[in-house]
């Protein structure tokens, strides 16, 4: 029995030694594996642009995006103008280069005030799959140049009259397959207005698709001007008597492919720019100010 004991005792003790030893080579193995990288998560919207706004959305690397925006005029004169068809229309021609995932540069032209622009779009944040980060957050840049005469900025006349700027933080969640949904809130900045007008205005923006097929969705949007006295050149009764400018607000009907992108909506701005809806528009959506607005974007791969 004494021998039985010894022989037992000395198999326990050489289990034991082994699991312990496997135990460490698991620990040490698992401290030396690398954390799962935590994969992004779709992009909460199918293309970089919606209506006049710009989503989180951004083009792999290497990627050129081609953009034709147009806006017809208001359709308040009916038949007349073939509900705004034949009425003055705005239009941008753009281009979209994706230098990295998360970064993108820009430059358009458009027919209103002979308007150039440069864009900046960069990614701070991406949504993950596993919602560890819950949204998209982007930093973006619109640089504008008034390409009108001289004489249109008045007497002292000087080069940086011409430019403007809007700054925006867009902040963005895909939710499911089905509904995405943005924020952002913006500040608009221009060199030179009319006397009557400041020169700077805080935004706040939203956006949102349904997708209801494939390739189609339902889409939505709106740029709020805020009227805020604190940052205002003017008093207070004069901002109480003011025109206020009017919410740019659009709903439309889209359908992207892995290569095109192509919205038809109404919308109440007639500006393209974001910081040209924020500053001047005078249209109500319900109140005959409606109009007829479509984008196609293209994109290549380089």
């Amino acid at each position: 029995m004494n021998k039985l004991y010894k022989i037992l005792r000395f198999s326990a003790i050489v289990a034991m030694a082994l699991l312990m030893n496997h135990g460490i080579v698991l620990a040490q193995e698992e401290a030396t594996e690398e954390p799962a990288k935590e994969r992004p998560a779709r992009a909460a919207f199918e293309s970089g642009l919606l209506f006049d706004a710009a989503t989180t959305t951004l083009q792999p690397s290497k990627t050129l995006e081609m953009i034709i925006q147009h806006r017809f005029g208001t359709m308040n004169n009916g038949t007349e103008d073939l509900y705004g068809i034949w009425a003055p229309s705005n239009i941008r021609l753009g281009l979209n280069y994706s230098i990295l995932n998360n970064l993108m540069v820009g430059i358009g032209t458009t027919k209103f005030n002979k308007m150039q622009d440069i864009q900046i779009k960069y990614n701070v944040l991406q949504q993950t799959r596993s919602n560890k980060i819950p949204v998209t957050v982007s930093l973006y840049e619109v640089i504008g140049i008034d390409g009108r005469a001289d004489e249109t900025f008045g007497m002292n006349y000087k080069f940086s009259h011409r430019f403007n700027y809007f700054t925006q933080i867009i902040i963005s969640r895909r939710f499911n397959d089905m509904f995405s949904l943005q924020v952002a809130p913006g500040f608009t900045h221009y060199n030179s207005t009319d006397s009557t007008m400041d020169h700077d205005r805080i935004s706040f923006s939203f956006a949102g698709r349904v997708k209801f097929s494939p390739q189609s969705s339902l889409i939505i949007g709106a740029d709020f001007p805020l009227q805020i006295q604190g940052i205002s050149e003017h008093t207070k009764d004069f901002n109480d008597k003011a025109e206020l400018m009017k919410p740019n607000i659009c709903i439309g009907y889209e359908v992207s492919t892995s290569t095109h992108a192509f919205h038809l909506y109404l919308a109440s701005g007639q500006g393209i720019l974001p910081q040209e809806n924020i500053m001047f528009n005078k249209n109500d959506f319900f109140d005959k100010g409606i109009l007829i607005g479509l984008n196609i974007t293209r994109l290549w791969s380089f």
